[in-house]
């Protein structure tokens, strides 16, 4: 699997061509919920004062993702922000701050980051929610940030976000160890295993 990554934390970064020039920095992650992947960045300029630019950066148009910056190979990989925002769905903001139900109608928590996986597809894997306390077993804090994974199917509007019931049987504590709980998720056959399955603590 690719490195997982928190979509809030890449806002921000400098976007920089090949050539050494930053062009722009990432403003907000275009989230596309039904089809369960990242579809680009809206952009804004450099500097404290810079407001939104005209152009935006499409996932598939990212040559890396660093620590430090953004690579593209030039400027003219940036399109017209309707190429990137092509339907109502996808915004990051319409899923930060959802509910988060599973498919058997509990709710257990509420989103506050999109997990994506490096690489080309922009695919989510998962969440960052702020538990309820019935998920978190034997924790005394009455929420907890976890992330969970999210299923193959994903219904998703601006109030709720829906995933398998057997999804927080899966959740992590952190990123390192929510990497071996998606691959766990995916390769589970069957039911998963009674009771919840929680990743190494923080």
């Amino acid at each position: 699997m690719n490195e997982l990554m928190g979509a809030r934390e890449l806002c921000g970064r400098p976007v920089v061509t090949l050539g050494g020039d930053a062009v722009a920095q990432l403003r907000d992650t275009v989230f596309d919920g039904p089809a369960g992947r990242v579809t680009g960045f809206t952009l804004s300029g450099r500097g404290l004062l810079a407001g939104p630019l005209r152009k935006s950066l499409p996932w598939a148009a990212v040559h890396a993702l660093g620590r430090d910056a953004v690579m593209i190979r030039g400027q003219e990989v940036l399109v017209e922000p309707s190429a990137v925002v092509a339907r109502k769905e996808a915004a990051h903001g319409q899923v930060l701050g959802a509910r988060v139900l599973t498919d058997a109608g509990t709710e257990i928590g509420v989103v506050l980051d999109v997990v994506v996986e490096g690489g080309r597809s922009g695919r989510v894997v998962g969440f960052r929610i702020n538990a309820r306390q019935s998920l978190v077993m034997g924790s005394r804090r009455r929420r907890r940030k976890v992330f969970v994974p999210r299923g193959e199917t994903l219904a998703v509007s601006g109030r709720a976000l829906v995933v398998p019931a057997d999804a927080v049987r899966f959740v992590a504590d952190d990123l390192a160890g929510f990497a071996a709980r998606v691959e766990a998720f995916r390769a589970r056959g069957g039911a998963a295993p009674d009771g919840l399955e929680k990743g190494p603590s923080a």
